[in-house]
């Protein structure tokens, strides 16, 4: 059973439309109890940090997820800013994020980036899998190329962590792994073929 965060932010009707069509059992989460019985766990996000931390702190959720995360090892994916709030904090704001990898967010440095729109980083990009054996990635095209919009990027303290780097500007972290907790910064649920690939190979986790 897929379960998928809704704090209120997120596109948690596409999430779940893909597994659907996947013919995968899934369930939007809204309220603790609703997690019984899941084995895998979607973390959405979109907009700012802290909005993001507050929401889902406000939630009721975080005290269950964490413990199915940490202490149960449930395989968690977070997606955009739910893979930014897996760190321990960003620059985009003042609030602190879960700490579940060592890591901190830092803002794009505009002066490496020659398109006319700096920022957002947003629209297509590949991903260059660092973590050739790593099971989330099975299948995928070559090259694969995913949907990206943001303006802050994942920064590893332990650069085993690094599953996947993107070009924009500099190479950066698009997607980390730390045991059973997964995030990428791109949108599985907008980028088509590989990002349903992506999903369905999470719920085989």
């Amino acid at each position: 059973m897929i379960g998928i965060i809704d704090y209120g932010l997120g596109n948690i009707r596409a999430f779940s439309n893909i597994y659907k069509s996947l013919d995968i059992e899934h369930r939007i989460i809204k309220k603790s109890e609703e997690l019984k019985d899941v084995s895998k766990i979607i973390l959405p996000g979109v907009g700012a940090f802290d909005d993001a931390i507050n929401k889902f702190n406000k939630s009721g959720l975080r005290y269950r997820v964490e413990k199915m995360v940490l202490n149960e090892k449930i395989p968690l994916l977070g997606v955009c800013v739910g893979m930014q709030m897996l760190a321990e904090s960003s620059d985009e704001g003042s609030e602190k994020g879960l700490g579940w990898i060592n890591s901190s967010v830092k803002i794009f440095d505009t002066t490496t980036i020659n398109h006319d729109t700096k920022l957002p980083h947003m629209g297509w990009n590949t991903i260059d899998i660092t973590s050739k054996n790593e099971p989330l990635f099975q299948d995928l095209e070559e090259d694969p190329s995913f949907y990206f919009l943001h303006s802050y990027y994942f920064d590893c303290v332990d650069k085993n962590n690094i599953i996947s780097e993107t070009e924009y500007g500099n190479r950066y972290t698009s997607a980390v792994r730390s045991d059973n907790i997964y995030g990428v910064q791109f949108h599985p649920e907008k980028s088509h073929k590989n990002g349903i690939r992506l999903l369905n190979n999470f719920s085989n986790l």
